[in-house]
């Protein structure tokens, strides 16, 4: 017999009390845990989608992370739910891969919660925040550039490429010019040394009260971290991996995720793609729908969830059903996923 149980709340283990799932009650809506399911958590993090997932019903998860930190912090959980939590260090965009290697595929739901964790960003260590002091790092991961040796070496056009297309920063020639103006007299190596750099060149906070170094933070983030091809990729694997009336639920921070997500949906759900910016208008020959949209316009947080949790304010949740058509190719250009690359 299948049934639902009550969903988990925000989690209690040490030292991650401050991470709250956004839009937690609409990703279980969308998701709709039964008894025997199988599910993907792309984006483990603090574990609060897993947790709630693997409360509502007698399911199994295979839950991946990029972070080591991330797994460490699992362990607890892993143990609570011995049998039906496997949690494994891998970037989402392998989750079909993995899931393979896992004997779980093909899987009942996949869910995405895209971008930085709240645990990430009150970490000053990890360097992904200018609200406190602390190494320019910015790396979800273990390997790779980090963000100071993007702000270091590489020249001021491709600065300035990245602020504007990854940060959408009208600013960025000016920033560019100010970084690269700063490091000769000493290397960017902290986040408030960068934060204060940034501050100076567009003269003060803007209009909406928004930090002037918010995009060219995020920026770095997501260029160091491949987020935006990650989320292309992990889009077209979740495809591949849903059985038939498996159900995909994404939630993003940035206009830039939402694009990516809405554009893969609209396509894969029939809607003939007009073009956009990025790609002239044209009508293709679309293949059978591998999807189904649940929710045309994104899900936002309620004005109660604003309350407990204001970084859930630029929340906004996709989700859509599989069909039994077969997966379509990935084509990163048809998406028109941004990339400050030449």
């Amino acid at each position: 017999m299948t049934g639902r149980r009550r969903p988990g709340g925000p989690s209690t283990e040490p030292g991650r009390a401050r991470h709250i799932p956004v839009l937690l009650a609409e990703v279980l809506e969308s998701l709709r845990p039964l008894d025997g399911e199988i599910f993907v958590d792309g984006t483990f993090g603090a574990g609060g989608y897993t947790r709630a997932i693997l409360s509502a019903a007698n399911c199994t998860v295979l839950a991946l992370d990029r972070d080591p930190s991330a797994i460490l912090g699992s362990q607890s959980m892993q143990e609570e739910f011995a049998g039906r939590l496997t949690v494994v260090e891998s970037r989402f965009s392998e989750l079909e891969d993995v899931a393979q290697e896992q004997g779980v595929a093909p899987v009942d739901g996949v869910v995405l919660d895209i971008g930085v964790s709240s645990m990430q960003l009150d970490e000053a260590a990890r360097g992904f925040s200018f609200m406190a002091d602390g190494p320019l790092d910015m790396r979800m991961g273990s390997s790779g550039l980090s963000a100071a040796d993007v702000v270091n070496h590489s020249d001021e056009e491709e600065i300035a490429r990245i602020l504007f297309v990854l940060g959408e920063e009208r600013r960025s020639r000016a920033i560019a010019r100010a970084i690269v103006r700063a490091r000769t007299d000493a290397p960017i190596t902290t986040t408030r040394a960068l934060a204060e750099i940034v501050s100076r060149a567009v003269g003060g906070r803007r209009g909406d009260d928004q930090h002037p170094a918010t995009r060219t933070f995020q920026a770095l983030r997501i260029h160091v971290n491949d987020e935006l091809h990650e989320l292309a990729r992990a889009l077209a694997g979740a495809e591949r991996c849903l059985k038939p009336g498996g159900r995909l639920v994404v939630v993003t921070f940035h206009s830039l995720e939402d694009r990516i997500v809405k554009r893969f949906l609209q396509e894969r759900s029939g809607k003939e793609s007009h073009g956009s910016r990025h790609l002239p208008q044209q009508s293709i020959k679309l293949q059978a729908p591998s999807f189904e949209i649940v929710n045309r316009r994104p899900l936002t947080p309620s004005k109660e969830e604003l309350e407990v949790n204001p970084r859930s304010r630029s929340a906004r949740l996709r989700a859509a059903v599989r069909t039994a058509a077969p997966a379509w190719p990935l084509d990163e250009n048809r998406l028109a996923v941004p990339s400050a690359d030449e």
